[in-house]
């Protein structure tokens, strides 16, 4: 958490990615996961890792939700997004959700979504809400559903993420599941430097 008396710490811009070697590993790890994984197996992981992160929302109160906390940065998280608070984070998963639902509804019509994926273009505000967990949990079934409603996921046409190139409806998909995870640890590095930086009790 940042006070008057401490400088807003340098992080690299939105949209640097990941230091190369990460990446590579992240890109070979994932290659892996689309090509065994199904939707089954995605849908599981990301219920669990939705319901792992209403513990986590659970366990402070709101103010200290919306306080941000500069964090040793997890495997997978930009380091521009290292000093968020908990609804800032969830508000980057609202956005990304949403956008990952129009993409594979795009994807499952056959159609090119338009414009193009970018990190960048999914940073959350600075001045977020509470009531952002709402609309959050509101992303995470928008999203369900659409999954739900498509037969296939392996869809022919395809649309480019920044780091992992062209992707399928199920790739996305598998993307949506691994992302979820990524973030319920920063959420959790969150939460941890609340107790140990500003002092602020949690019932984890």
């Amino acid at each position: 958490m940042q006070t008057a008396s401490q400088p807003i710490p340098r992080l690299a811009p939105p949209g640097a990615g990941l230091p190369k070697p990460e990446l590579l590993i992240a890109q070979i790890f994932f290659g892996l996961k689309r090509a065994v994984g199904n939707r089954d197996g995605f849908t599981a992981q990301f219920l669990r890792e939705r319901g792992l992160i209403e513990q986590l929302i659970l366990s402070v109160t709101p103010a200290a939700r919306a306080q941000p906390i500069l964090i040793a940065r997890p495997r997978g998280l930009e380091d521009s997004s290292r000093n968020w608070s908990m609804v800032m984070t969830l508000d980057h998963l609202r956005i990304v959700h949403l956008e990952i639902s129009r993409i594979i509804s795009e994807l499952s019509a056959g159609r090119t979504p338009a414009g193009r994926a970018s990190t960048a273009a999914v940073k959350p505000q600075v001045q977020v809400a509470d009531s952002v967990i709402a609309d959050y949990e509101a992303s995470c079934d928008a999203l369900l559903t659409t999954v739900t409603a498509v037969p296939n996921l392996k869809t022919h046409t395809r649309f480019a993420h920044p780091w992992f190139g062209p992707l399928d409806a199920h790739g996305w998909y598998a993307l949506a599941a691994g992302h979820l995870s990524i973030h319920r640890v920063q959420l959790e590095r969150i939460i941890q430097g609340l107790a140990t930086t500003a002092g602020i009790k949690t019932n984890l």
